[in-house]
């Protein structure tokens, strides 16, 4: 199939990839020498950080995600492909899509981050993720559907299960999402399911670290914890949760948490293509870069942000697989083809660290600051929600989200409790073995190979 991108004199930039680093990359190139190709296999940049606001029905999709398009409209020497990246073929200098190959002159691997599951087959097949945006919709139609359908149940046993959530991995995500779905089963959902006792739900975040927020300051986290305590989280610490099968999440060989919905938030792994040598492509699934983000053993590949595996004296394991990182290495990148243009060399990548933060519910966040700064409270919670809506793409997208917020904040609802998209699944049996929904391709249906233990329930 022809690609039909213009065939130019000027070196071909090719991204793969419109995240946080894509999108700064190909926008600080616009005035550069060069064609610059994007491709992604979705048409929008979605704004990952606030993911959980759409799956607890916050904020609708189309608030955080912006169409590729328009967002590099009037940028001349930019095209975009909507494609699926097969692999690479470093020889012939071209990639294989699912619309044709497409040649490069260079190569800028922005593929970001995938959930990782350790290995755990059960939790794989069976638990929710929230990556992307068709996953925070699946999860705001499963959890809506819980709701509905334990007003339906005469089983005390069946109705606990279908009102817990269980959230495996404390850190920003898992925190945040525990405490948004706190503050709705407190304000919101007693007054859409006055038929359900809503303070039998239970939220749990298991978390294998002795605390939440993990990579954040001890003040930071001891602050989260009671933030989450206060709205009624059950927080796990030191467990794991070992596996997931029919609507129990065992922690132990002997305990469970009875839980039809089971969101994994506990790790990522990289992204890497097809194609590339086997040694740069470490056990996690990023992609061993040298200083100037170029691909070792490579002339004319990159990798950037979440994929790009860059080891220094500083971070010895790598640099953290967040946006910051992502968008300065592709700042420095952008900056680093001017100069290769120009016949200098490249300058190697320098990372200033300016903070993280978490938000836990309404007036409860957490931020921490360069120098052993950290706050929280209202004026964390406020600073949270100026980097973020200042950091979302569009106008359009930074006013709705603005309007949600405050009305949100001054009326204690949230109004897109919407099922439009009902979301089917088969991986959880009755007691005779009959599937209780139909078969769904995205979680197929898992049947143990061993036999289910008794066990004790936890927090039934």
């Amino acid at each position: 199939m022809d690609t039909n991108i213009p065939v130019t004199s000027q070196p071909r930039i090719v991204i793969v990839g419109c995240g946080f680093g894509g999108l700064r990359l190909a926008k600080d190139l616009a005035n550069a020498p060069v064609q610059v190709v994007i491709i992604d296999r979705n048409n929008y940049h979605n704004f990952q950080p606030l993911l959980y606001q759409v799956a607890t029905g916050a904020l609708e999709a189309d608030s955080i995600a912006y169409p590729i398009r328009k967002i590099f409209a009037g940028q001349e020497n930019l095209f975009y492909r909507m494609a699926d990246v097969q692999r690479v073929d470093t020889a012939h200098n071209t990639l294989e899509t699912n619309i044709g190959s497409i040649r490069y002159d260079h190569l800028v691997l922005a593929t970001g981050s995938l959930t990782n599951f350790f290995g755990i087959e059960s939790i794989e097949k069976n638990a929710m993720q929230i990556k992307s945006v068709p996953n925070a919709l699946n999860l705001r139609s499963y959890l809506f559907q819980n709701f509905e359908t334990a007003i339906l149940t005469e089983d005390p046993a069946e109705r606990q299960a279908l009102l817990n959530v269980v959230i495996v991995g404390g850190g920003p995500t898992g925190v945040e999402i525990a405490g948004s779905l706190a503050e709705m089963r407190n304000d919101v959902l007693p007054k859409d399911y006055p038929e359900l006792d809503l303070q039998q739900m239970q939220i749990f975040i298991v978390e294998a670290d002795g605390e939440v927020l993990g990579p954040m300051s001890k003040e930071a986290q001891v602050k989260s914890r009671a933030y989450l305590e206060d709205l009624g989280v059950q927080l796990r610490l030191s467990r794991k949760v070992q596996r997931y099968e029919e609507g129990k999440a065992y922690i132990s060989d002997t305990e469970f948490i009875p839980t039809r919905c089971l969101i994994w938030a506990a790790g990522v792994n990289g992204s890497a293509l097809e194609g590339l040598a086997p040694e740069v492509v470490t056990r996690n699934r990023r992609i061993t870069v040298n200083p100037w983000n170029r691909v070792e053993g490579q002339k004319n590949v990159y990798a950037i942000g979440d994929v790009a595996n860059m080891m220094s004296e500083e971070m010895p394991r790598g640099y953290p697989m967040l946006a910051p990182v992502a968008i300065q290495q592709a700042e420095q990148l952008a900056h680093n083809f001017k100069r290769l243009l120009r016949g200098d060399a490249p300058l190697d990548f320098k990372y200033t660290n300016k903070g993280s933060m978490a938000i836990v519910g309404r007036n409860r966040a957490v931020v921490d600051l360069p120098g052993n700064h950290t706050f929280g409270g209202f004026f964390g919670w406020l600073t949270w929600l100026f980097v973020h809506l200042m950091t979302l793409v569009g106008f359009r997208n930074k006013a709705v989200t603005l309007i949600s917020w405050a009305i949100s904040y001054f009326s204690t609802d949230k109004a897109l409790r919407l099922i439009i998209r009902p979301y089917k699944r088969s991986d959880f049996k009755d007691d005779k073995g009959k599937a209780r929904a139909e078969h769904n391709a995205q979680t197929p249906q898992y049947t143990p190979s061993v036999p289910t233990p008794s066990a004790p329930v936890v927090g039934g």
